[in-house]
């Protein structure tokens, strides 16, 4: 390189130099370490389960010898382009590493850090927050329907990783033919992944006394669907309780009204020869003695 050349040189090295991103400094402020960029504070990344990322860190050595660092991370799978880095005086590294996403992470912000330790065991660290996404899945079910008296209730559970605005359609069917037919309707509600949400759809017109087997459909965007089916019986109670109460009372008093028939009745008359009295034994005692004088 030409003498004149120089200054320029030192004003590039400089420059890089004083061009380096904020660092996380070694404990004595003669090397740190920082993501390569805008003056990051820390690395962030964000991918679905399986997928690698790539990021670069940057070693900074100001002083006047060289510098050995072995780079590792923590919390995340991380792997450096080269683990023991050597950095001349006064430049700095460029060390591009990646952190991969493990298949089957579940969805959500993880942790870690990369750690950079010098020959004395002086340490720099730099945090990674890691983003797990996960493939847009529209996922909904229908879980715990029942029948009350003048209402219907459901849970509806996003099972899925989008946020979903359901609609829902309610059929009954009884013995004589369908008794609920309401179309489908989107529901006042927005359903996180992994919300369960309890709701009550009002029957106050249903059927006094029928057997009804009921049906809700749910649907979502993104193709979420599914139905529940249940039955229920409506007997009305009160009218059975007070008809059967009349009834009782009725069979009682035509009981009693036979028992009061069977007391006042007359007794049935002897069989015609049969005495009827004291009268009707002296006679036949006479008749006897007569019959008996005549066989002497």
């Amino acid at each position: 390189m030409p003498v004149r050349a120089l200054p320029v040189a030192l004003c590039l090295l400089f420059a890089v130099l004083g061009a380096a991103p904020r660092a996380a400094a070694a404990p004595d402020a003669r090397w740190s370490v920082a993501p390569v960029g805008d003056g990051r504070p820390s690395f962030y990344a964000e991918g679905p389960p399986g997928t690698v990322l790539q990021d670069t860190l940057s070693v900074v050595n100001p002083g006047r010898a060289p510098l050995v660092v072995r780079l590792s991370g923590t919390g995340l799978r991380t792997v450096f382009a080269e683990q023991g880095v050597r950095v001349p005086a006064r430049t700095r590294a460029e060390v591009p590493f990646t952190v991969t996403v493990p298949a089957g992470t579940a969805p959500g912000v993880r942790s870690g850090a990369v750690v950079a330790r010098d020959a004395k065991g002086r340490t720099a660290t730099v945090p990674i927050r890691l983003r797990t996404g996960a493939p847009a899945l529209a996922a909904l079910t229908v879980e715990h329907l029942a029948v009350h008296a003048h209402s219907i209730t459901y849970d509806l559970v996003n099972r899925g990783t989008t946020v979903l605005v359901p609609r829902l359609a309610v059929r009954a069917d009884g013995v004589l033919g369908r008794v609920l037919d309401r179309a489908p309707r989107t529901l006042p509600v927005h359903l996180r992944p992994g919300t369960r949400v309890r709701l009550t759809e009002p029957w106050p017109d249903r059927p006094a006394l029928d057997a009804v087997d009921v049906r809700l459909t749910v649907t979502a965007p993104g193709g979420a669907h599914d139905t529940e089916t249940t039955s229920a019986r409506f007997v009305p109670w009160a009218t059975v309780a007070e008809a059967g109460g009349a009834a009782l009372a009725a069979a009682g008093a035509l009981l009693a009204a036979r028992r009061r028939r069977t007391r006042t009745a007359p007794a049935d008359p002897p069989p015609r020869g049969a005495p009827q009295g004291p009268a009707d034994d002296e006679l036949l005692h006479r008749n006897a003695e007569l019959t008996q004088g005549a066989v002497k």
